[in-house]
């Protein structure tokens, strides 16, 4: 399930869990924010991401995976049409 409260102003929140969840994304509003990319100043899209899981259910390394491909994701997005 995927939460998303950028639409209300807000940058980053923790998602609670409600079974019969394992795991729950938190998508905060992307805003255009100044980023140092190979040595120079550019303005770039920032969004916040948080995944709250339920580490008797979800591991913590396989979680992190999942969002490392999410932002991957975002970053790329022709990567989707391979």
């Amino acid at each position: 399930m995927k939460h998303n409260l950028g639409m209300f102003g807000i940058d980053t929140f923790n998602a609670i869990i409600n079974p019969p969840e394992c795991s729950i994304l938190g998508v905060g509003r992307t805003v255009e924010k100044p980023v140092v990319e190979e040595g120079e100043v550019q303005i770039k899209p920032i969004a916040w991401l948080t995944l709250s899981l339920d580490h008797r259910i979800v591991d913590g390394a396989t979680a992190a995976q999942f969002l490392q491909r999410v932002k991957e994701l975002l970053e790329n997005p022709y990567f989707l049409l391979s």
